[in-house]
């Protein structure tokens, strides 16, 4: 068992403060995943990005054989790349407060 402390403001509290449940002190992470997405505890988006650009990387390693083929015409090449690879990079990401260095790494990746 594990828990997450999430800042909801820049606003300072008590720290190092130990959660008990009877005797047991459970562990404070700074992040987790939920659901697919990496949630961190300082309202930051990095871990996530970068977790969705890994994921992109994935579906374009399993659709290799697909979008590598010579036999196949470019046009549904294309299509598969927007239907299936680009989505996987884009997930929730309508919901994200982006930066421009987020925006940029998108792009490259």
């Amino acid at each position: 068992m594990e828990y997450l402390e999430y800042k909801f403001s820049d606003e300072t509290y008590e720290v190092d403060v130990d959660l008990k449940l009877n005797t047991q002190v459970i562990p404070r992470r700074g992040s987790f995943k939920y659901l697919g997405s990496i949630i961190q505890g300082n309202r930051k988006i990095d871990d996530e990005v970068s977790h969705r650009i890994g994921a992109r990387w994935m579906k374009w390693r399993l659709a290799s054989c697909v979008l590598c083929d010579k036999k196949m015409p470019p046009r549904p090449k294309g299509k598969f790349y927007i239907v299936v690879v680009r989505p996987t990079m884009l997930y929730e990401a309508e919901y994200w407060p982006v930066k421009n260095s987020h925006v940029q790494r998108m792009k490259v990746a």
